[in-house]
């Protein structure tokens, strides 16, 4: 049994939109993309079951029964999607409640490794292609804070 064509387009919509949502900084995006990459990946375990009779013993005979597998793992999937909706939700409020906001902050660690990141990237300037100089290593740049009584990094 092949998927059908529609069901394989809407289960990609639904993950590129959730993955696109999940990427955002608003916790109610957040939650939006968790809730429709839940329902994409509900679908596709969907299309991954055989048709037939209900997987009950002796109503049919089993080379006509459906697998009941897929029906399982759909319920466990709505159960722990229902659980990180609940979750983000409460974050959400709880944000919401004390900032005004559900934007997730900058982690002052991440804007410190970013700004040294940025500190370390060397300028362009060098239009006419000739290396007049040749420029440190990152090792040789540590070595050299080292050695001047500074941090390494």
């Amino acid at each position: 049994m092949s998927p059908n064509l529609t069901y394989v387009i809407v289960v990609g919509v639904l993950v590129a939109a959730g993955v696109t949502l999940l990427l955002e900084r608003s916790l109610t995006r957040v939650l939006m993309g968790v809730i429709l990459l839940g329902n994409g990946a509900n679908l596709l375990l969907l299309t991954g079951g055989r048709a037939g009779a209900p997987p009950i013993v002796g109503s049919a005979p089993h080379e006509e029964m459906s697998d009941p597998l897929p029906q399982a793992m759909i319920l466990t999937a709505i159960v722990i999607t229902l659980g990180m909706t609940a979750f983000l939700l409460a974050l959400a409020y709880r944000s919401w409640h004390l900032n005004g906001h559900d934007e997730v902050q900058d982690d002052v660690e991440d804007r410190r490794i970013m700004d040294l990141a940025d500190r370390d990237e060397v300028p362009d300037d060098d239009v006419d292609g000739d290396d007049d100089e040749e420029l440190p290593t990152t090792d040789e740049r540590q070595l050299s804070t080292t050695a001047k009584g500074g941090r390494a990094g």
